[in-house]
């Protein structure tokens, strides 16, 4: 029992000196711009822990989007697969210490009359030592594979806000555009009505009646598309809040939306820290360095220890008769020739670490071209749809105004034909240019990874990182 002890206290000592090998993980360096190209706001200011979907003050969007992050099988998923990422630190740094069986057994045997029947039962102890850091190595990745989790789960609850507010906002715009289609077929059949009367009249040729149904049945042909517009845009918000199809309710009107919002960009280095995504292509690199650790540690000798300690007995009838029964051995096991299998396995480990590098340098680019398609989309939106403003207007004013001077004779039909068309047009147009430019700063929102963190959220995960640390050290 004392050498077991001994073994023990010695190889414990010996393990918690031990190396680690394999490269320890340093934080890339990537090369940021120092400032967005299309960036008209404040550079020095930050968004890190603004709630975006807030500025429209929709309390309806606002319900929707907290109803999505509650509810979004998604999400659920995710956060399953976080709280499995989370256990299995636990389940890998199990493997650092020494595991504790027990096992008890009765059996018998005979040869010509002799009979002999024994009992044992006892624990036992087998304990891997990790003296090359292969454990400490596995429980490094397994931290690290928690930590890209939980920023993945923030990336999911980005991409459903994101597709929340696109969806709300399109249905909000086929409504609007639906109520133009609605009323300019009334006010079409209205002048159908006329425009007929007039034929029956005789003062009028039955090409310009035909060209006003003309003008009525385009109107009535894009009521429909809207309609399902509406409903299919009402779908998907219903499958993203988790909920069956339903009519959804809707808060503000299309045009009561603010399109123009002062959002603080912030420096392009910021990006690093904000996006999850990024943070999450971070983590998987750290996880798949502390693999190439692991595949070092295999190419080395692996010392297994296993302690007994119980009692025995060759008589069943008399147990009180077992006597004390303990054994120790140590095992050292080690790869000798393997036609370089162990060399090759730290090589693949390399090159995975270095394609997990890719990506993240990759992820931090796309990041920076999302934010700059943002900024210039905003900045054209909004140019685009003044200009449809100011067409919208114009063509409402050429619509009446023709209209007038063919009734007083001063033009013929195919005018008021024209400027019908284009007024109908223009003010869809309009619609659709509002709804690009809202679209626009949502995408934006995205792509700076704004909204995903609150001070108190920060504060949580922070020092639940701190404590896996301490942990693992």
């Amino acid at each position: 029992m004392k050498k077991i002890l001994l073994i023990l206290s010695s190889t414990l000592l010996l393990y918690m000196s031990s190396c680690m090998l394999g490269p320890d993980f340093q934080q890339p360096v990537v090369e940021s711009p120092e400032a967005f190209r299309f960036d008209t706001i404040n550079p020095n200011d930050s968004m890190i822990n603004l709630r975006w979907w807030e500025l429209f003050q929709d309390p309806v969007l606002d319900t929707l989007i907290v109803s999505a992050l509650e509810n979004n099988r998604d999400v659920l998923a995710t956060a399953a697969k976080v709280n499995a990422a989370r256990a299995n630190i636990g389940f890998t740094k199990a493997d650092q210490w020494p595991s504790f069986n027990y096992l008890v057994g009765v059996g018998g045997s005979g040869t010509g009359g002799s009979n002999q029947n024994n009992f044992y039962a006892y624990p036992e102890l087998v304990w891997e030592i990790g003296f090359w850091g292969k454990y400490r190595r596995l429980n490094e990745a397994a931290r690290a594979q928690y930590v890209a989790s939980e920023y993945g789960k923030r990336s999911v609850q980005i991409s459903l806000i994101t597709a929340v507010a696109t969806s709300y906002f399109t249905i909000l715009a086929a409504q609007k555009q639906l109520e133009i289609a609605e009323l300019t077929l009334d006010s079409r059949n209205d002048g159908l009505m006329i425009m007929l009367d007039k034929f029956e009249g005789g003062t009028i040729s039955e090409m310009d009646l035909n060209q006003s149904k003309l003008q009525r049945d385009v109107a009535a042909t894009v009521i429909p598309g809207f309609k399902r517009a509406i409903a299919l845009n009402e779908n998907s918000l219903s499958n993203l809040i988790g909920e069956n199809p339903k009519v959804i309710e809707t808060g503000l009107s299309f045009m009561e939306q603010d399109y123009k919002l002062d959002i603080p960009i912030g420096i392009p280095s910021e990006i690093l820290e904000r996006r999850p995504d990024i943070r999450a292509a971070e983590a998987a690199f750290e996880a798949q360095n502390a693999q190439v650790g692991v595949a070092e540690a295999l190419r080395w000798p692996s010392l297994s220890l296993t302690g007994l300690l119980g009692v025995a007995s060759n008589d069943l009838s008399s147990l009180n008769a077992a006597g004390l029964a303990w054994s120790s051995s140590a095992n050292l096991l080690g790869p000798i020739f393997q036609f370089g299998k162990n060399k090759r396995r730290v090589d693949i480990a390399r090159y995975n670490t270095y394609a997990s590098l890719m990506e993240y340098e990759s992820t931090v680019l796309q990041a920076f071209k999302e934010v700059e398609d943002a900024l210039v989309k905003i900045n054209t939106y909004e140019e685009e749809m003044l200009a449809q403003e100011s067409r919208s207007l114009t063509a409402m004013s050429s619509e009446s105004l023709s209209m007038v001077r063919y009734t007083e004779g001063l033009t013929t039909y195919l005018e008021v034909l024209e400027q019908q068309r284009q007024s109908f047009g223009s003010q869809l147009d309009y619609v659709l240019a509002r709804l690009n430019v809202l679209n626009s700063y949502i995408l934006l929102y995205k792509s700076l990874g704004g909204g995903w963190l609150s001070s108190e959220e920060e504060m949580i995960i922070n020092n639940s990182l701190d404590s896996l640390q301490f942990n693992n050290n």
